[in-house]
């Protein structure tokens, strides 16, 4: 009975096409929660930034490699949790994913040395977010086909929600209970993950037809075929007063002209079953390194996160630098959130609508997003940052919200092949992850003012814009149109002699030795 209960809640879900909603809808709730017990704690770690320099006696960037080690191992792992996916499941490695998240924070509020932190948050944490997420934002992608867009958009706002509450929160239970038992408390509840990835039941997608039926089908369809070649045969026979090589008894290699049909039967038969011989598909497809719109889109995000990051964190020591109160610098941040929100749910708003070539939304969103990140350095008051802050979030929510889903259209790789693609792109997006921060400090550091730091992430920016700009002509062939013509009379050579059946062939080819012989008798 148990046993039975077990399989009842671990089956599939089998649609003859993407349902578009139906249990999509619990896989959103549950892909809103994960953002928030993922995504939401990273962002929100900063808040701890003060305690740990001051328990641990290490400076500010010493402690902040705590996050960029974390985000490095998120986003360099995503090939291992496609792996994995597709061996065992979205749901088997999202929960793992929850166990790891959770005893990386809970053995973290243990540690008496920040190289404690690097292995239990950056490692262990890092390594249970990446198998959280990544295969949650993959079967979403495959619940939903029109409404992929606003659906991805509106449940992926759920990181925004937790900066926006879990900041004040946990900042008012540090002064209550202090910073260690605040973050075991928040490492007991990223146990959560467990139970909604409990919710990523898998999705088959299956044919209307079943196999039986098609090996039914061919077999009337071959029968009438002999029938009708027979009854052709003899008709022709009669007409012309030339028997053609079309009837079974003209061929040579066919002793018993009976036989003919069983073995056209079986022939059909063994095509149409399936083959235990075929090679299983790759866990993890590396074909789509060859497409060169995707090797622009990779590249896209290569250069794109490097502005994710880095305003976040420097936003509030920027709004210090001008005189503006820590208070109200850190409002900026909230601000900056809220309006992350509105840009994700607009985007998917936008996105969801038919027919729209939803790249090109993306490239310009992309370049509004470069012109938010250099109006920073322009900003000298409260009222300018708080401008940039609310732009800045809006543009970066359209296209964090996006980005990911982006990849299961056929401008870019399709749902086909979304999974091994999610993989391969987050994991060339860690190069990125782990130089930006750094790359920004650098301009800090040599120049003293946090302006600068807003040069590198819109400089990566533009960059992105370029590379985004050339998927899709990459897609459409752009590189290969000398070849087209020459490709296309191949083609067309090849299916107009797949047009002309067999028969007129072979009648043809009889006609004209027919001829040869009438000509050859006088001489």
């Amino acid at each position: 009975m148990t046993q039975n209960k077990l399989k009842l809640c671990s089956k599939a879900n089998v649609y003859t096409e993407v349902p578009d909603g139906g249990w999509g809808w619990a896989v959103a709730v549950s892909f809103f929660f994960i953002e928030v017990f993922t995504y939401g704690i990273i962002k929100t770690f900063g808040v701890f930034f003060n305690d740990l320099m001051d328990s641990f006696n290490e400076s500010n960037s010493r402690i902040s490699w705590i996050i960029s080690i974390c985000v490095f191992v998120l986003t360099f792992s995503a090939p291992l949790a496609t792996v994995l996916s597709n061996r065992f499941g979205h749901r088997l490695v999202v929960m793992l994913g929850g166990l790891l998240v959770s005893t990386g924070m809970v053995a973290a509020s243990f540690s008496q040395e920040v190289s404690h932190m690097y292995v239990a948050i950056g490692i262990i944490s890092g390594l249970g977010y990446c198998f959280s997420f990544l295969p949650t934002v993959t079967i979403l992608s495959q619940y939903f086909g029109k409404r992929r867009s606003i659906v991805t958009a509106v449940a992926s706002t759920g990181e925004c929600f937790a900066v926006f509450a879990f900041a004040p929160a946990i900042m008012a239970l540090k002064e209550r209970i202090g910073w260690r038992y605040s973050l075991l408390f928040v490492g007991l509840l990223q146990l959560n993950i467990v139970i909604f990835g409990a919710l990523l039941r898998p999705i088959i997608i299956r044919g209307p037809g079943s196999p039986k039926t098609v090996i039914q089908e061919n077999r009337k369809e071959v029968q009438y075929m002999l029938e009708n070649e027979k009854t052709r045969t003899s008709i022709d026979s009669i007409d012309s007063g030339v028997e053609l090589t079309t009837s079974p008894k003209n061929v040579p290699s066919h002793t018993n002209p009976e036989l003919e049909p069983k073995a056209d039967m079986q022939q059909v038969l063994v095509k149409t079953s399936p083959r235990p011989s075929e090679k299983k598909a790759p866990l993890l497809d590396f074909s789509i390194l060859k497409e060169k719109s995707f090797i622009c889109y990779a590249l896209f995000g290569l250069f794109a996160t490097l502005g994710f990051f880095a305003p976040s964190l420097y936003i509030i020591p920027l709004g210090i630098s001008l005189g503006i109160d820590q208070d109200r610098a850190a409002f900026l941040l909230s601000t900056m959130a809220i309006a992350e929100v509105f840009g994700r749910i607009g985007a998917g708003f936008v996105l969801n609508k038919e027919p729209i070539r939803k790249i090109y939304i993306e490239l310009i969103c992309i370049i509004l997003l470069t012109v938010s990140l250099f109006a920073f350095t322009f900003a000298t008051e409260f009222w300018g940052l708080m401008s940039c802050s609310i732009f800045f979030g809006f543009m970066v929510g359209t296209v964090g919200g996006t980005h990911i889903p982006l990849l299961a259209e056929d401008d870019v790789v399709g749902i086909e092949k979304m999974s091994s693609a999610a993989g391969v792109y987050i994991f060339i997006q860690s190069i990125a992850g782990l130089a930006g921060p750094p790359l920004a400090g650098l301009l800090v550091d040599q120049s003293k003012i946090y302006s600068r730091a807003f040069y590198s992430c819109a400089a990566g920016m533009a960059l992105a814009a370029v590379c985004l700009a050339l998927v899709r002509p990459c897609k459409m062939g752009l590189c290969q149109r000398h070849h087209s013509g020459e490709t296309k009379v191949v083609s067309h050579r090849g299916k107009t002699l797949q047009d002309i059946p067999e028969d007129f062939l072979e009648m043809d080819l009889a006609k004209n030795e027919h001829r040869v012989h009438v000509q050859m008798e006088p001489v």
